[in-house]
């Protein structure tokens, strides 16, 4: 399980570090958190309308949402 990636990604999400933010999609293991946070800064950086940023933004914390939701207590319990 990478609890400590999705909590980190809804850190930097959150407070706006889009450089770590940047570094986590690259070291994690899990490859749809990573297209996750490619999506949301590509768009943060290169789209003009603001409302593809804000759908981006939501569909990721909606990823990281629905990925620490599905993680056993067993495994929460072991990190």
């Amino acid at each position: 399980m990478y609890i400590p990636d999705y909590d980190k990604a809804l850190y930097f999400t959150l407070w706006g570090q889009w450089d770590d933010l940047l570094v986590l999609m690259v070291r994690t293991n899990d490859d749809l958190l990573s297209k996750k946070i490619e999506i949301f800064l590509h768009a943060f950086h290169y789209k003009r309308s603001e409302q593809e940023v804000m759908d981006s933004h939501e569909q990721l914390l909606h990823y990281i949402d629905h990925a620490m939701g599905h993680i056993p207590a067993a495994a929460m319990m072991e990190v």
